[in-house]
């Protein structure tokens, strides 16, 4: 099988290998509330009688899928796997390798009573190598991880986690421990462990490789691209370093017509595959092979409009919060995640945006595979200071990397709505603080768009995002009909009573045409909800819910000005109603109906904004 044709369910999809075993499934559990299992070595296997539950990995405790569904506060949790000796067997020059997907928020991972792994940071991936801990002649091998997740630390990235006692608003319940797949992988000694792809549509891709350490001899790198069975480009290049980059020239590219059909697009979404060899450069022997694969496209903004492959592209996206009513901020698997990327583009969305959470990266596979564009963000801190700003800093480039190779993936938010910097205004420091988040975002991956602070206070955004929930279209009109009006926007408190720009840069970006603008929450439309359910605007009929709906729809299509959108939201999630589907799954208006409002059947073409006149100084903000 192709990594461009996988069936979804390995958990690196962009760096796969054949050999490796999942260790989902039920392990023993317990709480630690006094906080004492490190001090009675809960990690070695002859502890007794403190893991007295069963939870199904990976679903976090707090989730009716996990088998547990407690809700209340518990800031430790231990779990503890028995993994079958032949899972973890090595031959000489072997390592055997633990994956976890996620865990939130600090772990501690023993195997046979040796720490292995020690991490922080609840949505980024990390790997533990037990090969040295491994006890000779075991049968089995015992695998125990201990998560702290404190909910009063506000300095802790943590989304729409909630940190009161029950759900509130837009905020749901937290989650503690384990949430992403857990699975068990051999490799050899000298194997790759990071896998880049870096595509230029009008020449080739690069590759940037690492290796799990120097190599004591050279290596030989080999690459081959490939296209419904035929190789587009290979190369060759003997290695010395854990990290090399290689260039790869795509002949068929200088051909106009090829060169289309090579593109990744939403319309079509076109996989290379791309197989990566290791070899001893002295004895050609294989010392490791990876299946990848690569999405020719390019992502930007310029003239006013948001950019793929090189020309302007209207956005219709759709906020989805990632959480479901089982598994909370955990998924079911495969075919879940398949299916919200299906529904998402039955509905005439070309976009998502994951919002507040890195979502597992099989979901960007299946966005990958079917067509649709991801705004790439991740969970916020609710509190400004150093801690804060190291751990979300620090999580953030992890996921930048693990999730930078997805074609897919075309915009960066590293900050929603000034969470975790919320003086931001008047903050030198907290402005400092987006604007080199940003730039730390463009040095990692120069190659998309990144936002300084999406939805207002921006700093220094390639998008001028503005979050804008009235049901008004009459009002909507005159903020985003014409240029004048959004103009008068611009300088005015913004719809939420946020500046929508507090740098001249900014504003001055923005009126030249370098910065697009697009609505990138609005709606927010609930059908019938109860009194203790969130949304911005209820409804109570269905006639009255389309009408509405398609009334907002239409302004956003019709204006000349506005180069994309994003609709709040994809599904109902828990208290808050304003979904497009219930949350059963099940759609609020027919699918075809709700298609047609979104892709704006009927209105007038969107046309692309031309720049504004500069106004006078006095009209900039500060």
């Amino acid at each position: 099988m192709t990594a461009s044709e996988q069936d979804g369910t390995y958990p690196r999809p962009i760096l796969r290998r054949e050999r490796w075993h999942s260790l989902d499934g039920v392990w023993e559990f317990g709480y630690d509330d006094a906080r004492v299992g490190e001090r009675d070595a809960r990690f070695s296997e002859e502890t007794e009688g403190t893991f007295d539950r069963e939870i199904t990995v990976p679903f976090p405790p707090e989730s009716p899928a996990s088998g547990i569904g407690e809700t209340a506060a518990h800031a430790v949790v231990w779990y503890r796997r028995r993994i079958p000796h032949e899972v973890l067997a090595v031959a000489g020059g072997e390592r055997a390798l633990v994956h976890f997907g996620a865990v939130d928020h600090r772990a501690k991972v023993w195997l046979d009573g040796r720490l292995v792994a020690d991490h922080v940071g609840g949505q980024s991936p990390f790997t533990a190598d037990v090969t040295d801990a491994l006890r000779p002649g075991a049968g089995e091998h015992v695998l125990v991880v201990r998560a702290e997740d404190d909910p009063a630390d506000l300095a802790q990235p943590r989304g729409k986690q909630d940190w009161q006692d029950r759900p509130h608003a837009v905020w749901y319940e937290r989650t503690t421990g384990i949430w992403q797949t857990v699975w068990a992988e051999i490799v050899t000694e000298l194997h790759v462990t990071d896998l880049a792809w870096i595509p230029d549509p009008a020449r080739g891709v690069a590759a940037e490789i690492t290796l799990a350490s120097a190599p004591s001899a050279p290596v030989r790198v080999e690459i081959v691209l490939s296209h419904d069975g035929e190789v587009l480009a290979e190369s060759a290049s003997t290695v010395r370093t854990p990290r090399s980059r290689v260039d790869l020239v795509i002949p068929a590219l200088r051909n106009g017509i090829d060169r289309e059909d090579l593109l990744w697009s939403p319309e079509r979404p076109t996989l290379i595959d791309a197989r990566v060899t290791v070899r001893d450069a002295a004895t050609s022997e294989v010392l490791d092979a990876v299946a990848s694969y690569v999405g020719l496209r390019s992502a930007g903004v310029g003239r006013g409009a948001f950019l793929l492959n090189g020309r302007p592209y209207y956005v219709r996206s759709v906020l989805n919060q990632g959480y479901r009513p089982d598994t909370l901020i955990a998924n079911s698997g495969t075919a879940q995640l398949r299916r919200e990327v299906e529904l998402i583009k039955a509905m005439g969305f070309n976009a998502v945006r994951v919002h507040q959470k890195a979502e597992d990266p099989r979901f960007l596979y299946w966005a990958d595979r079917l067509g649709l564009l991801v705004w790439g963000e991740t969970g916020a801190a609710y509190e400004y200071g150093t801690e804060a700003v190291e751990l979300l800093t620090r999580e953030w480039l992890d996921l930048v990397r693990r999730d930078r190779s997805h074609p897919s993936v075309v915009t960066w938010v590293p900050v929603n709505e000034s969470w975790g910097c919320s003086d931001i205004a008047n903050d030198p420091a907290q402005q400092a603080y987006t604007v080199a988040l940003a730039n730390l975002t463009r040095a990692l991956d120069p190659t998309r768009p990144v936002m300084s602070n999406e939805g207002w206070e921006h700093t220094d955004s390639d998008i001028m995002g503005v979050h804008d929930y009235s049901s008004d279209p009459e009002l909507l009109t005159r903020r985003y009909g014409d240029a004048g009006g959004f103009e008068a926007l611009l300088v005015s408190p913004g719809p939420a009573g946020r500046a929508l720009s507090l740098t001249a840069r900014q504003t001055e970006r923005y009126r030249a045409g370098e910065v697009p603008l697009m609505v990138t929450e609005f709606g927010g439309l609930s059908l019938g909800a109860e009194e203790d359910e969130f949304s911005y605007t209820r409804t109570s009929s269905d006639t009255q819910y389309a009408a509405l709906l398609g009334d907002i729809f239409r302004v956003l299509h019709t204006s000349p000005i506005v180069a994309g959108f994003c609709y709040t939201q994809f599904m109902d999630t828990a208290q808050e109603t304003n979904g497009l589907l219930r949350t059963d799954g099940s759609p609020k208006l027919p699918l075809e109906t709700i298609r047609r409002i979104v892709t704006g059947a009927g209105a007038a073409p969107e046309k692309r904004r031309e720049p504004s006149p500069s106004p006078s100084p006095a009209g900039l903000p500060h």
